[in-house]
């Protein structure tokens, strides 16, 4: 299958192939989504297999505008609508009861339960808008490689495995979205990103809580991301927590660091990447780091910055620790 590039004036073009049940790519302002029809549990099936991913992992369900969601959604709760109001288009995902036989299985996992995002993105929201249908939206990368944040990477990762790619050049924020579980008593965060659980709880005034785990239903996650080993290169990664614990690390030519600019400033190493100069630089910069040292054929370890800083390096530490599968350096 030959994978086109699609730009603006050719979003037509990749409306009429989701309408045939092709996989398109997409961008958002976190990272690229990978695209196919939502209500089409075949073309839904197809994102699972050019992805490699588990199927009993649910799929967020991307929408053009919160009149869309509430074709699929059984009562939209006020918490919901003032989410809405104060963050879409933007990146927050909410979870949401679903009307029965609305969306597939393949969609849901199953649940009785959806996540529902509209992301800030122009070109993504005529895609939507034009198809007048939701399409699921995982990050269009391998399953269990870091997300893409450029068109370059996800041709890297699914070329010959989907239809197309809409390229709207890199992504701004760089890590996936906030997902919020109000399907429950108590609003939950269930994946942190951008928008932490402190500005969603002075939007709802009343208290948010962030899930510690994996939250399950019937040995099901509720949100993706949250059950399998995510964000991997090929080579082992370290989360290295004290700055001072760099000079401990022997470098070589198979090993790869990746850290703020004042602590590469330090280091002897020809396998550098700048994460930036501040955290949240490092936030938009970690799945590229990641991609970077895993092309690089003699990388056989990769050490990265860590932080403790409260919920600003939250989302960061999230994806980091699922990349190094929990291992920090000692």
């Amino acid at each position: 299958m030959e994978t086109k590039i699609f730009n603006k004036k050719q979003i037509p073009e990749a409306v009429e192939l989701l309408k045939k049940g092709e996989l398109v790519a997409f961008p958002t302002e976190t990272v690229y989504g990978l695209g196919a029809l939502a209500t089409n549990e075949k073309s839904v099936k197809g994102v699972y297999a050019a992805k490699g991913r588990p199927s009993d992992n649910p799929l967020i369900v991307t929408v053009a505008d919160e009149k869309m969601m509430e074709e699929y959604v059984n009562n939209v709760p006020e918490r919901a609508k003032k989410l809405i109001k104060h963050f879409w288009p933007g990146p927050l995902t909410i979870i949401l009861f679903v009307k029965e036989g609305t969306l597939p299985d393949a969609v849901t996992g199953g649940l009785p339960t959806a996540a529902f995002r509209c992301p800030n993105d122009e070109m993504t929201h005529e895609l939507i808008s034009r198809l007048g249908k939701p399409i699921v939206g995982p990050s269009a990368n391998t399953s269990t490689k870091p997300s893409p944040t450029t068109a370059e990477h996800v041709y890297h990762d699914l070329k010959g495995k989907i239809a197309g790619i809409i390229d709207n050049g890199p992504t701004e924020i760089g890590l996936e979205s906030t997902i919020v579980d109000l399907s429950v008593e108590t609003p939950t965060v269930l994946r942190p990103g951008e928008i932490t659980p402190e500005e969603i709880s002075s939007v709802l005034g009343e208290k948010v809580l962030m899930n510690k785990g994996t939250t399950q239903t019937k040995g099901i996650p509720k949100a993706p991301g949250m059950k399998y080993r995510h964000y991997a290169p090929s080579a082992p990664v370290f989360i290295v927590d004290k700055e001072e614990d760099f000079k401990k690390i022997k470098w070589d030519d198979e090993t790869g660091v990746a850290a703020l600019d004042e602590v590469l400033e330090n280091i002897d190493s020809s396998n550098k990447f700048s994460l930036g100069k501040t955290i949240d630089k490092a936030a938009h910069n970690l799945f590229g780091a990641l991609r970077y040292f895993d092309s690089e054929d003699n990388i056989k370890r990769i050490y990265v910055q860590g932080f403790d800083h409260g919920t600003i390096s939250a989302a960061y530490m999230n994806r980091l620790n699922k990349a190094a599968a929990g291992h920090h350096f000692k």
